[in-house]
């Protein structure tokens, strides 16, 4: 029975659960999801410093003309504990602890130094140049929610709270499948009939995109026992993504394959376009991916199904694509049965679909960096304001 999009992504979520979570260095943990959320334990800054090169003061008694005389010298480093009383000036640097008493910084660009002492060439208002203790960060504040994606300048926080180390949530292993006679390796001679094998590598990608580590990934002929001895091998993963063989036709064997080695079948095909031939089970702990043989329907199905799925298993709390604003370029109209994704460009606030919106047409696909989703019997006027899926 076919069933719509939202139907089967529903399904497809109430089924799956969060991996169990594992510590991983901070540097390690770049791309992955917080499985727990994170304090800060200092203030940011830990202490009052100089924001510039210069001299640490006291701001009343600091006028355009006016001599201080130098009392010390404090840099970036451990706090010499100085101080700076009216009529004094402390030579500082970038970074460096303030003095007990100073409460501004002349930039050195601001003075005339003489000796011992500086003539102050401007006025000083107090705090000027001096960054306080948490400005940017308050202690007990929330650094990294749970579910957050890890990003480079999170380590960077992570790290400047003395954490070494991060839970994050679990790894999915992933296993590829592609199927069909007419396929072979980029590097074999074609002979009349036959096609480059492009979806696992397509697939791979994706999967890479997700941050789930490929474990296998094989080409299997449209024989059923070749394929369920190659399913044997895959099921040991976490998720399981197979490509092509998952419609209606006599050489569609997956299905069977899968059910012969005692998969449960929840979801077999789905009311979208590019995409209908999708299958959805299970095996024990195993989750299986029956997707279109068509590059852009295996892929588009990815996006839709198979993304948010491993997103969740490693503890992510935002699923969806980004979706953007964008000024449609032309006039689109759904008048098929199914929901219609529009393959095109976002750039510059403006959508103009590419290519042909066909499910073989893998350079329009290429050329793509977000999707239009259409109702059926939507249409959409050049100029209107749409929301689109942004991938890439």
């Amino acid at each position: 029975m076919i069933i719509s999009e939202e139907e089967a992504r529903a399904k497809i979520l109430e089924t799956i659960r969060p991996l169990p979570p594992r510590r991983l260095s901070i540097s390690g943990a770049l791309g992955c999801f917080a499985a727990e959320d994170y304090f800060a334990q200092l203030p940011l800054p830990n202490f009052d410093n100089s924001a510039m090169d210069g001299y640490a003061v006291v701001a009343s008694s600091c006028a355009p003309g006016k001599r201080l005389r130098v009392v010390g010298e404090q840099a970036a480093g451990l706090d010499q504990q100085l101080r700076a009383s009216a009529g004094d000036a402390v030579r500082i640097f970038t970074g460096a602890p303030m003095p007990a008493g100073a409460d501004a910084i002349v930039m050195q660009e601001d003075v005339t130094r003489e000796g011992g002492e500086i003539v102050v060439n401007v006025d000083v208002d107090p705090g000027e140049f001096v960054r306080r203790r948490g400005c940017d960060l308050g202690e007990g504040q929330k650094i990294l929610a749970r579910g957050e994606r890890i990003r480079a300048a999170t380590t960077a926080l992570l790290a400047s709270q003395g954490f070494s180390d991060v839970m994050v949530g679990g790894e999915v292993s992933a296993a590829i499948i592609s199927t069909g006679d007419e396929l072979v390796k980029p590097e074999a001679k074609l002979q009349p009939g036959q096609i480059y094998e492009s979806n696992s590598v397509l697939l791979q990608g994706l999967l890479h995109n997700c941050g789930a580590a490929e474990r296998l990934m094989e080409h299997c002929r449209d024989d059923e026992e070749l394929l369920t001895k190659a399913l044997k091998r895959a099921i040991k993963h976490r998720v399981v993504i197979v490509s092509g063989g998952v419609s209606v036709g006599e050489r569609d064997i997956v299905k069977s394959a899968l059910q012969s080695l005692g998969a449960k079948i929840d979801i077999w095909r789905v009311a979208i376009k590019p995409g209908k031939p999708f299958l959805f089970g299970h095996i024990d702990e195993c989750d299986l991916f029956g997707l279109p043989g068509n590059p852009v329907s295996a892929f588009v199905t990815f996006l839709q199904f198979v993304r948010p799925a491993i997103l969740k298993m490693m503890s992510a709390v935002k699923l969806d694509l980004l979706k953007v604003s964008a000024k449609l370029l032309v006039d689109l109209t759904n008048d098929s049965d199914r929901v219609h994704y529009i393959r095109g460009k976002f750039e510059d606030g403006i959508f103009t679909p590419v290519g042909r919106q066909e499910s073989h047409a893998l350079f329009g696909l290429s050329q793509s960096n977000a999707l239009l989703r259409l109702a059926v019997g939507e249409s959409r006027k050049r100029g209107v304001i749409v929301n689109v899926q942004v991938w890439d």
